[in-house]
């Protein structure tokens, strides 16, 4: 029986994608775990792996097609044994409609369908071509459950009983991994529900479509528009119209934390590790936030979500765009554990290989520009975290210092906040505690 590949939710708000290229050819054969394909989210450029194993019979969907619906039938799939060049494609009335994402409520991890309110899925699902995991038992089949022949095998050797077992593969269907990861008289558990530190992204209603702009007779070029720069535009409209912005700035003078970080990274330089001072400030907001809760929050319609630990997405610039790497539990980790961390976050960044989970969600932002001699800017909240803390440059400048004028190194930081869920006075606070703990930053580390 041969298997329809469809194009994957590879993130929570994922409509469609672009399919960038195809890693595989008609007649090549795939096992669970290959990559067949990158793909162009919303957010990234992602690996789409196989899950069950067979021969490519049928590609349907030519790499640098755009705005592939997630759930289309961009593949078909010859299991073992199968003669692949009987398969026959699918006419455009027998593909189904795409599924729609599962939504969960990040109140209530139990809730999913129709009890939750924000869109969100999780990891597990978005990985199983669009559909969430069902039983592999399916109604209408006699009871039989659809596995794969490769499953069916495994199953056989280690006594399991199929339809005890959830299929993770398209419509339901058991593959290797989940007969692999069962145990005999045991079912396999459902997909966890979306963790309540990855607040979801609440899609938009469409807009109508703006008229085409007048270019003007000037030599030019003209580049396509990536997915990410578009959900970039739109995101970034969005709160600027939705979210009514607060901006609280403080001059923070550096001296004591550059003191600080040139002694550890004098310890730390055996272990490779060298701290950055925007690593010091991402253990710091972590810190504050978790000192003052009103600000680690996030604002919903009907409810204000108070988060119990401080992920602090971090803006990286990459070639295709902004995306903001997650360092999470920034408020009980090791500066050096961040350091590293964010060395290799920022760098699966750039090169296009983050998980979803590793840029999707967390609780607070942080955007430090002071490395370009930016003295002092204004952030847009990344829609639903409730603020964003913006750095400009350290640099020399006359500061008063025990009653005596004097010359510090002084960086300006302006804390953005979601007026609907962070009130000015708690706003104010958040930056005082943050002051305090860069210009006494062994605070942070108690």
């Amino acid at each position: 029986m041969s298997i329809e590949i469809k194009m994957p939710a590879l993130s929570p708000t994922m409509e469609e994608g672009t399919l960038a290229k195809w890693l595989v050819k008609e007649g090549d054969t795939v096992k669970s775990g290959d990559i067949m394909a990158e793909i162009e989210t919303d957010k990234a450029t992602m690996e789409f792996e196989a899950v069950d194993e067979g021969v490519i019979a049928k590609i349907l969907v030519s790499e640098g097609s755009d705005n592939v619906k997630v759930g289309t039938v961009i593949a078909i799939l010859a299991e073992e044994g199968e003669d692949a060049s009987s398969v026959q494609a699918p006419s455009k009335s027998e593909t189904p409609a795409p599924a729609n994402p599962m939504p969960t409520d990040p109140t209530d991890p139990n809730k999913t369908g129709s009890e939750a309110k924000p869109a969100e899925r999780t990891v597990e699902q978005a990985e199983d071509h669009g559909k969430p995991a069902v039983s592999g038992k399916p109604a209408g089949n006699g009871g039989r459950a659809i596995a794969s022949p490769l499953a069916r095998r495994i199953a056989s050797q280690k006594g399991l009983d199929l339809s005890a077992v959830t299929g993770s593969g398209p419509n339901g269907r058991i593959v290797k991994a989940d007969v692999e990861n069962a145990e005999p008289g045991q079912a396999k558990a459902a997909a966890p529900a979306a963790s309540t530190s990855a607040p979801a992204e609440t899609a938009a209603a469409p807009a109508a479509a703006p008229k085409p702009a007048q270019v003007p007779d000037i030599p030019h070029e003209a580049s396509k528009l990536s997915n990410m720069r578009k959900t970039i535009a739109r995101r970034l409209t969005e709160s600027k119209q939705q979210v009514p912005h607060i901006y609280l700035t403080v001059d923070i003078r550096l001296d004591a934390l550059l003191k600080l970080r040139g002694e550890l990274n004098a310890g730390l330089e055996s272990r490779g590790v060298k701290l950055s001072v925007n690593d010091m400030l991402i253990k710091a907001l972590g810190v504050a936030l978790m000192a003052v809760p009103k600000c680690n929050v996030m604002f919903t319609p009907d409810q204000l979500i108070s988060f119990k630990r401080a992920d602090i997405s971090v803006a990286v610039s990459t070639p295709a765009g902004l995306i903001t790497p997650i360092v999470s539990e920034a408020d009980t980790r090791s500066l050096s554990s961040i350091s590293t961390t964010m060395k290799d976050l920022a760098t699966r960044a750039r090169d296009n290989k983050l998980q979803p989970h590793e840029f999707q969600g967390g609780t607070a932002s942080i955007s430090n520009m002071g490395m370009f001699g930016i003295k002092q800017f204004e952030a847009v909240i990344n829609p639903p975290q409730g603020m964003i803390l913006a750095i400009g440059a350290g640099e020399k400048r006359p500061y008063i210092v025990d009653d005596q004028l004097g010359v510090a190194t002084v960086m300006s930081a302006t804390g953005s906040f979601d007026h609907r869920a962070i009130d000015g006075a708690d706003g104010a606070e958040l930056m005082k505690v943050f002051k305090e703990l860069v210009e006494r930053p062994l605070a942070m580390l108690a």
